[in-house]
């Protein structure tokens, strides 16, 4: 009796919060529409010329990473673009956002601390040249696979935008965004995605996230359809070393720690209905409470064998069926002809799901970024022509 008192003081104070945390969205948004539409306006007024770019050396890329999603996908793009001078940096914000980060509140974000150590630890670990918040700037290219943060020393310089993978629901904030032309990063979740229109290429998994992408008002001259890293080769995952086979696996999201309502209890009822006495294996996400999480499925399926890292790919190539949330997880299920549950639409996400191409996603994109850059190197040859000819830098000292 007591347990039930407290599971439902529990739920009810789960649910008050999700609420609390919602109408204070939803607030922030419309206290937005007037500063944002201010910003907007003054945009448009006459600015100072940008400071002239280098004009000798190697054109210089700068790889914005995040999520190790992302960063892992930037990384095999930089390998297929070695002509070119790479600097890598974690998520990076500024403005009012960086106000935000620094008070704690995007911890759930890829500009929260835990995800930014992740970032740099795989970083770091590979030896790969940084440059923090790119504070080196003045770069040729920047590379990311997030456009909610475009900062400003980004903004005016040659963007390619990479699908990270799926896009969270569309709600009634992230409506309140697109009508108002609003930052997307006030979505708070993914599902803004392209809505900032400051990138100059978007890379997408396939022609079902063109017409996706199209749809939520992205600029269809910018959408190139070259798959991404990460989904484009599932039938690698197939030779692993995972100890387990025919199993139920679950790969569970991050839901509640973005601020949206979800009854984990009644999801684990469901899982443990659909097992029917299988084996359950449970991938939580990486920005998942675990304690929270573990203590949920002690009490509810007390046999499942739970995981907090570890190669997802790998465990779903070995299992009998995969249920998920809102996780991209569902594509490579779905790539490798698994059972798959999700809580999407399973007919629309074989529409949406990524070309699998046998890796080729990465030279893709890179091509993508050598064209911008020659682009650019050609605008800059006419730039430099009708220059006097003592403002054109020839390297050489005065007499």
């Amino acid at each position: 009796m007591v347990s039930r008192a407290w599971n439902a003081l529990g739920w009810a104070r789960s649910h008050l919060l999700t609420a609390v945390v919602f109408l204070g969205r939803v607030l922030l948004v419309l206290l937005a529409v007037v500063p944002c539409t201010l910003a907007r306006l003054l945009a448009q007024l006459p600015r100072p010329a940008p400071p002239p770019r280098r004009r000798s050396g190697k054109p210089r890329i700068l790889f914005i990473g995040g999520t190790l999603n992302h960063t892992t996908q930037l990384h095999q793009v930089a390998a297929q673009l070695p002509e070119f001078e790479h600097a890598f940096t974690w998520y990076y914000c500024d403005g009012i956002l960086d106000v935000f980060r620094k008070l704690g509140w995007l911890e759930s974000t890829a500009l929260g601390d835990k995800l930014r150590a992740r970032c740099l630890a795989y970083l770091q670990a590979r030896h790969l040249p940084l440059d923090l918040g790119g504070a080196r700037g003045d770069y040729d290219l920047a590379i990311t696979c997030s456009d909610m943060a475009v900062p400003r020393n980004v903004r005016g310089r040659p963007l390619v935008l990479v699908q990270e993978g799926m896009t969270d629901p569309e709600d009634v904030i992230f409506r309140l965004v697109r009508a108002f032309r609003l930052p997307p990063w006030l979505a708070i979740t993914s599902s803004a995605t392209s809505l900032s229109h400051a990138y100059d290429r978007f890379c997408v998994a396939s022609e079902g996230y063109r017409e996706h992408f199209e749809k939520k008002g992205a600029r269809p001259e910018t959408i190139v359809v070259t798959g991404i890293p990460n989904f484009d080769d599932c039938e690698r995952y197939r030779q692993n070393d995972f100890p387990h086979r025919d199993f139920v696996l679950v790969c569970s999201s991050d839901i509640r720690e973005t601020a949206r309502w979800e009854d984990r209890p009644k999801f684990i009822r469901d899982v443990a209905a659909l097992a029917a006495g299988r084996r359950i294996i449970w991938k939580l996400h990486p920005n998942e409470n675990v304690l929270r999480a573990r203590a949920e499925l002690a009490a509810l399926a007390p046999h499942a064998l739970i995981y907090e890292s570890g190669c997802a790919e790998e465990m779903i190539a070995n299992c009998s069926v995969l249920v998920t949330q809102y996780s991209s997880t569902a594509y490579v299920g779905l790539a490798l002809g698994k059972e798959v549950h999700s809580f999407f639409d399973v007919a629309e996400l074989r529409r949406l799901c990524p070309v699998q191409n046998g890796g080729a996603s990465a030279a893709r994109v890179a091509d993508v970024c050598r064209d911008l850059i020659r682009a650019q190197q050609r605008r800059r040859i006419p730039e430099a022509e009708a220059q006097p000819a003592s403002a054109v830098d020839t390297g050489l000292s005065p007499a």
